[in-house]
């Protein structure tokens, strides 16, 4: 990797900027559960914050295997995409687990089948930083350049930053599925017997959904200060219990 320190110029980002990049990345990921959306909001945000940058990709692995790709622009997402061949500069940056950087494709040798296909999308440079997002997913964020030699060595301490950064906001992401999951696989399992026959009654009561039913039946636990499943068996007896007539 060529890190030489040429005179900086307009595209070179500076502290702020990145910082200032880092903190729009938390921002439009801290809150996401779907891992896909979370890529999606990556690419999108590096491609419009990184000065010199036209186009943004990402590449992932889970448990060795192609896991999907994720780019600003779909023309492009051929190029990030590891089912077309392993010939490419993220799948090098994964493999090798360190930044790859072309910064200019027309004098580049490698990857004889991907660069040929970037050229005619227009990409002149790429910047390819490897992501470890957790024990069964890594990955690489690609970014693309229109013009040769605009990435610079500011532009490739940005994307190592990012990369890193993105890693642990990832993991906060798959993890938060995860949990997400979990709940529903507990709720679903607690709508079986008595808590599902209550949660029936108090959505024909409010005319509320399942998720609602649930929660004022476990708000009724919390004050009450009993099990769940009791105050569900208090409320369906209640309502079997024949009226005086």
């Amino acid at each position: 990797m060529n890190l030489e320190m040429r005179e900086p110029v307009a595209e070179t980002l500076g502290v702020l900027e990145t910082a200032a990049l880092l903190r729009e990345l938390t921002a439009g990921l801290i809150g996401v559960t779907d891992f896909d959306e979370a890529l999606a909001a990556l690419v999108r945000i590096a491609r419009d914050a990184v000065a010199g940058v036209r186009w943004c990709g990402f590449t992932s692995l889970r448990a060795g295997e192609p896991a999907g790709v994720a780019a600003s622009d779909d023309r492009f997402a051929g190029l990030d995409d590891l089912r077309h061949g392993p010939d490419s500069p993220a799948m090098e940056a994964i493999r090798r687990r360190e930044m790859v950087v072309a910064e200019q494709l027309d004098r580049e040798a490698r990857w004889p089948e991907w660069t040929p296909r970037a050229r005619e999308l227009g990409v002149r440079g790429v910047i390819s930083a490897p992501v470890d997002i957790d024990e069964q997913v890594i990955g690489a964020l690609n970014l693309y350049a229109g013009a040769g030699d605009v990435l610079t060595p500011g532009h490739q301490l940005t994307a190592m930053l990012v990369a890193e950064h993105a890693g642990l906001l990832l993991a906060a992401v798959r993890d938060r599925a995860r949990s997400a999951a979990e709940a529903g696989q507990v709720d679903a399992a607690l709508l079986d017997g008595v808590v599902g026959q209550a949660v029936g009654v108090i959505m024909t009561q409010r005319g509320c959904r399942p998720e609602e039913a649930l929660e004022v039946l476990r708000s009724a636990a919390t004050s009450l200060a009993i099990p769940l499943r009791e105050v569900a068996e208090r409320l369906v007896s209640t309502v079997a219990r024949p009226r005086d007539s």
